[in-house]
């Protein structure tokens, strides 16, 4: 799951899909709600025999007033966290250690002037920074970046700067339009080659210690295009792609819940609610509905990657259009 602890962040990203929003109005989870979405979704893991995981993340959790609090109420478990470098120290770094954090994922969007214009300026140089303040605390140190129009040229360089300064990881996913401001869409031909020349590059830098994660999950179409991909006797299974609707949910700071955080997707409320009854709920469901997804219900690689529809929610107003940036139908 990924939590949103709190809306409070430093910067005003531009592809931001909390700020974009003109009727948005800030929250915070408080520490009795904080303990009520801990309890509620260990309860739902026991019951579906499952391990619980938690992506913590805002805005910058990092900036929520109780979060060593919140982090204390975990007891240890392991979890992920996604926020600025703004605040990370050597002194907090310890402390997450400590409590169980074992990935902290920044953003870079492009070489500096790119990423700063997006960001904001001095953030590139901050996040190369605490690179190493992870690392050193054995905190693998994640960077991500949001790929458009605006930015992908510089996606290869910026693997290399993310390997010389030993990232231990590197990924990007696709920018999600926000009401149907498409402009920044990569043409679908053109992301293909993207895709290609990323590929090149990764193979150019594999003996670095950086792992290069294939977020995007037209990876899979690509590889499974270039012979790298093999197809199973699935039966009718998902064997991988969209997590959307099979086991991923978010949580916001007000307790809503969606089936994908990167597009308009509310299935419920944590606080009025348990995460069974949403889970299991037709909201929940209209997301299963694969056979359903325009572009992908045909595919031979239906059960294996489905695309991003966020980004077709984002760019056409229906979760269910085609994928804007697949090529092969």
């Amino acid at each position: 799951m990924q939590w949103h602890l709190t809306d409070d962040c430093d910067q005003r990203c531009k592809h931001c899909y909390i700020w974009q929003k003109k009727s948005h109005e800030k929250s915070v989870v408080s520490l009795a709600q904080a303990r009520q979405v801990i309890d509620k979704l260990f309860q739902f893991c026991q019951t579906m025999d499952c391990l619980p995981h938690f992506s913590i993340t805002g805005g910058d959790p990092l900036l929520h007033p109780f979060i060593w609090d919140i982090l204390e109420m975990l007891g240890g478990m392991e979890f992920g966290m996604m926020g600025n470098p703004f605040h990370l120290n050597e002194g907090n770094v310890a402390k997450l250690k400590k409590l169980g954090c074992y990935t902290y994922q920044m953003s870079l969007d492009g070489l500096e002037k790119t990423h700063d214009s997006l960001r904001k300026p001095g953030s590139f140089k901050a996040t190369l920074e605490k690179i190493s303040v992870l690392n050193n605390a054995g905190i693998e140190s994640s960077t991500m970046a949001t790929v458009s129009l605006l930015n992908y040229q510089e996606m290869p360089d910026l693997a290399r700067v993310c390997a010389e300064h030993h990232a231990g990881n590197f990924v990007f996913a696709r920018y999600c339009p926000i009401k149907g401001d498409a402009q920044y869409n990569i043409p679908p031909k053109v992301y293909r080659q993207f895709l290609a020349d990323m590929w090149k590059t990764y193979q150019e830098l594999i003996d670095r210690d950086t792992n290069f994660a294939l977020k995007d999950h037209l990876w899979t179409a690509f590889l499974y295009e270039e012979g790298l991909y093999q197809l199973c006797e699935n039966q009718g299974l998902i064997v991988d792609g969209c997590h959307c609707g099979v086991n991923n949910m978010s949580a916001l700071s007000n307790g809503d819940i969606y089936a994908c955080r990167r597009c308009e997707s509310k299935i419920g409320n944590i606080y009025e609610q348990n995460f069974e009854e949403i889970f299991f709920s037709p909201g929940m469901e209209r997301y299963r509905q694969i056979d359903q997804l325009d572009g992908c219900k045909d595919c031979a690689l239906l059960n294996y990657c489905r695309g991003c529809h966020a980004v077709s929610a984002g760019s056409t107003g229906n979760y269910f259009s085609k994928d804007p940036q697949c090529w092969r139908c």
